[in-house]
């Protein structure tokens, strides 16, 4: 994959920059992996192939073109199909049909052409194919989704299948949004969120401000936290490498504050992950209590181990749980019948972290949701006699499907008339620009 000058294809016979030759081999790299790998993954471990090789980071304009074309796959699907058969389309019973390898079927100078236009970019593709007509019906189809929205073709031109407006709709009715609540969260869509900053308590924050602008990183401040926009890499900072700061999306930030973890206490963490929440949970409960951390896998905890020492964090403990039986509660927590607060963070269809892993939209099968939600009841059952009486049970996903969330707390609490709803909020845009979450409080009478 070289990237160092011009190169020459036998399809047009034309010069083409190196930038577009290089984002083509990515591509089809990209499209050569298993089915259910993960692109942000498998772009770090290019990027660090691609550092070896030439001692310098992948270009960002060639990782953000990969996930362009992942969030427009089937947009690029549909463009060309007007481009071949004209405007009028059955879209609802093509979408039933559309499959993501599809895309394949495209050629690829035309794929690009059409991703470059809709995300303004500048590959220079070459104009070996009629780039003036296609052009033409871009800019008529942009004219077009504008004046029609919610349509078929406006919600693939935002990213989404026009299938899932059902159940988009049911999130707006849920959730007491009206038309243009909905709209805006379908067109946040096709773009990604902001990266947030979780500050370690106690921290200046005038003065973490201006360090980490002296430092050249792009931060901005509001009233919602801090706000990561580029610039050097924060990884780099002092402040990083001293655990005064740590990165962690908004959404999962307020189901923290939704927790509300309170010095001494004891709260258990069952499906913890890297680790995330645990670490701003242990942080805001001043190394006094205790967090017990939990996961299928150990690898993860093992992460979270290694971040915990890192933050100076040493009220967490780490168990392996499987889920198939109530846990073993330790013995502090077995003397006083039970947690604090429990946080059952469920697998789920990580349907509200589409706009940051576009390639998981594409994953999402209707089908399994059955059997998503049969885990997440479960899951939370289970969980549920470990907690205190007068305790909390906090249930969240990062998820907006209403079956994952208001239906399965819903279904809960009517098999369980010991836990009465405090509160539930669906997280993230509209509201806010970061991953779309959802966190309701439980309480045990």
């Amino acid at each position: 994959m070289s990237d160092s000058s011009p190169s020459e294809t036998p399809e047009s016979g034309q010069r083409r920059l190196p930038t577009y030759d290089t984002l083509q081999q990515l591509w089809s790299g990209w499209l050569t992996q298993p089915k259910h790998s993960l692109l942000d993954r498998w772009l770090k471990a290019e990027a660090a192939h691609w550092r070896k090789r030439r001692g310098r980071p992948l270009p960002l304009s060639l990782s953000q073109g990969i996930f362009h074309a992942e969030r427009f796959r089937q947009l690029a699907c549909a463009l060309e199909l007007i481009q071949r058969q004209g405007m009028e389309q059955d879209w609802d019973n093509w979408d039933a049909h559309w499959l993501p390898d599809m895309a394949s079927d495209v050629s690829r100078n035309a794929f690009w052409f059409w991703i470059q236009c809709r995300t303004g970019s500048n590959w220079a593709v070459p104009d070996d194919f009629h780039t003036g007509a296609r052009q033409t019906l871009f800019d008529n189809v942009s004219k077009a989704v504008k004046q029609e929205p919610l349509s078929p073709l406006w919600l693939l031109w935002h990213g989404v299948r026009p299938q899932w407006l059902a159940q988009m709709r049911k999130r707006a009715e849920v959730s007491g949004w009206n038309d243009e609540q909905l709209q805006a969260f379908i067109s946040r869509q096709s773009s990604q969120p902001s990266v947030w900053l979780r500050l370690r308590p106690g921290t200046d924050e005038d003065a973490l401000f201006a360090e980490l602008r002296a430092a050249d990183v792009r931060v901005f401040r509001s009233e919602q936290g801090f706000e990561l926009r580029g610039g050097k890499g924060i990884h780099n900072t002092d402040a990083y490498r001293n655990g005064l700061i740590d990165m962690q999306d908004l959404s999962s930030q307020q189901i923290v504050q939704a927790v509300n973890p309170q010095s001494g206490e004891k709260i258990w963490d069952t499906c913890a992950g890297a680790g995330g929440k645990s670490l701003a949970m242990a942080a805001q409960m001043g190394r006094k209590g205790v967090v017990v951390a939990t996961d299928l896998h150990q690898y993860k905890l093992d992460e979270l181990k290694r971040r915990a020492k890192k933050a100076e964090q040493l009220n967490i403990r780490t168990f392996v749980w499987d889920g198939e039986a109530p846990l073993r509660l330790p013995a502090e927590v077995a003397r006083q019948q039970g947690f604090d607060k429990v946080l059952v963070d469920a697998p789920c269809s990580a349907s509200g972290t589409w706009r940051r892993n576009p390639d998981a939209r594409w994953r999402f099968d209707g089908a399994s949701l059955a059997e998503l939600t049969a885990l997440q009841q479960k899951l939370l059952t289970l969980a549920s006699q470990s907690v205190r009486s007068g305790g909390q049970l906090i249930y969240a996903t990062c998820s907006w499907l209403t079956e994952e969330n208001e239906d399965v707390v819903g279904a809960f609490l009517a098999a369980n008339y010991q836990y009465q709803l405090q509160s539930s909020q669906i997280l993230g845009v509209p509201a806010t620009d970061s991953d779309s979450m959802f966190v309701a409080v439980l309480q045990r009478s």
